[in-house]
């Protein structure tokens, strides 16, 4: 059998990708383990950072959002009051449940083209074959440690996205890097189980969300500064509400906003917790890093230019993802190898978040640089489903018109020569 769409991950994207492709009718397959990366790689106690009204999987009815599984679970979803991790996990089963034909658990090891679209490649070794792949492969193929610290042991540094649970630094002394919400939260955490922990960031000082305004104000004050799923004002507005828009900007532009924009920053309601029990140390970079008995030396510069050293028993880099196309293990080589990227080194993309490969599309992270901020977080899952899924529609039932390819980009960053994409 030949399936139309095969999705590879069971997150938020690929969840509702599925959820919008079974409702189209398409023959539909999707692997991975659902909600993987919140059940998985986050600490019990964290919450989530965004809006509880923006934190919505996608199905065509909209009925399976947020605030319907609490109301069935009897909780509440309130504007400005975090959800537990854990709890949202369980939204995305429940969603799974209900919006998503079944998923296979099995992770996907190979994807390769063939005459007939692609062969996938389970873990254990069975071939499917599908027309059309998206890849939803979350954040985890693009965890990004400092070059200092590449080649420790991982007795003696992790990536902040390794931990489901902190328990084992209990006692210990602990060195986070970073200044984002990942950083600042973990901290947060460590201090209050016991642990010694500091916080090393390279900003000059670190950066707090403001408690969001009111849900119900003057209208006056929603105009100045619109709600959005990416917070207040209308910079946020348009990347959380216009994705599409975002794309015809300049590659230049796309680029730049994608690096900078919405930056590291810690949520309101972690900002006490970290300010009362935890050692910060803005304007730090790590230069060098080595073992020594009992933990790692950790040689540091300042913003002066000042150098400095301390040893710590556990270093957490909390210093995000980066995503880009050689990254994308699970690709053959040949098929990596050819995909047209953006100067940023990530995939490019159509208008349907198809690649430059006619047939493979992509979502999430990997798109960020094509349609915006939003596409880091939750909420971009709300227009890339409906999106991606006609994309694959358009691909599935027509040729596409003569020229529509991805843009090559201007500096040249592509291997192979123009593929046909609906873009």
């Amino acid at each position: 059998m030949t399936y139309d769409l095969l999705v590879v991950g069971a997150g938020p994207y690929g969840l509702s990708i599925a959820a919008h492709a079974a409702a189209a009718g398409l023959r539909l397959r999707v692997f991975g383990r659902p909600m993987a990366s919140w059940r998985d790689h986050m600490p019990g106690g964290m919450f989530l950072k965004s809006e509880p009204w923006a934190s919505n999987l996608s199905d065509p009815d909209g009925r399976r959002t947020l605030a319907a599984y609490c109301a069935e679970r009897g909780l509440t979803a309130r504007h400005a009051q975090p959800i537990p991790v854990e709890e949202f996990a369980s939204y995305g089963l429940w969603f799974a449940r209900h919006a998503v034909p079944d998923v296979d658990e099995r992770m996907v090891a190979r994807v390769s083209p063939d005459s007939h679209g692609f062969t996938v490649v389970t873990a254990d070794g069975e071939a499917l074959r599908a027309r059309t792949v998206a890849l939803a492969v979350g954040v985890m193929p693009f965890i990004e440690v400092p070059s200092a610290l590449r080649g420790l042991h991982p007795s003696l540094v992790t990536h902040s996205s390794h931990h489901s649970g902190l328990d084992q630094f209990r006692g210990k002394d602990v060195t986070v890097i970073g200044g984002g919400q990942a950083a600042l939260e973990t901290a947060a955490l460590l201090a209050e189980q016991g642990t010694r922990v500091r916080v090393l960031a390279r900003a000059e000082r670190l950066v707090w969300n403001e408690v969001p305004p009111p849900w119900e104000r003057p209208w006056w004050q929603s105009v100045r500064s619109p709600h959005s799923g990416l917070g207040p004002g209308w910079r946020n507005w348009f990347y959380a509400e216009r994705p599409g828009l975002f794309r015809r900007l300049p590659q230049r532009t796309r680029t730049r906003v994608a690096g900078t924009a919405l930056g590291p920053a810690g949520a309101w309601w972690v900002r006490d917790r970290v300010e009362r029990a935890v050692d910060v140390m803005p304007g730090h970079e790590v230069t060098a890093a080595r073992a020594v008995p009992g933990g790692v030396r950790l040689d540091t510069v300042n913003r002066e230019g000042t150098a400095g050293a301390l040893e710590t028993e556990h270093v957490i880099a909390a210093t995000g993802f980066r995503a880009q196309r050689d990254r994308l293990g699970l690709l053959c080589a040949e098929l990596r190898g050819t995909l047209a990227v953006l100067p940023d080194g990530s995939p490019a993309t159509g208008r349907g978040f198809e690649s430059s490969h006619p047939g493979l599309f992509l979502a999430g992270l990997a798109t960020a640089s094509g349609f915006g901020p939003a596409m880091r977080f939750v909420h971009g899952a709300t227009f890339t489903a409906p999106t991606l899924v006609r994309g694959v529609r358009r691909r599935l039932g027509a040729t596409p018109p003569r020229g529509a390819t991805v843009p090559v980009p201007s500096d040249g960053s592509r291997t192979g020569s123009p593929s046909p994409v609906s873009g």
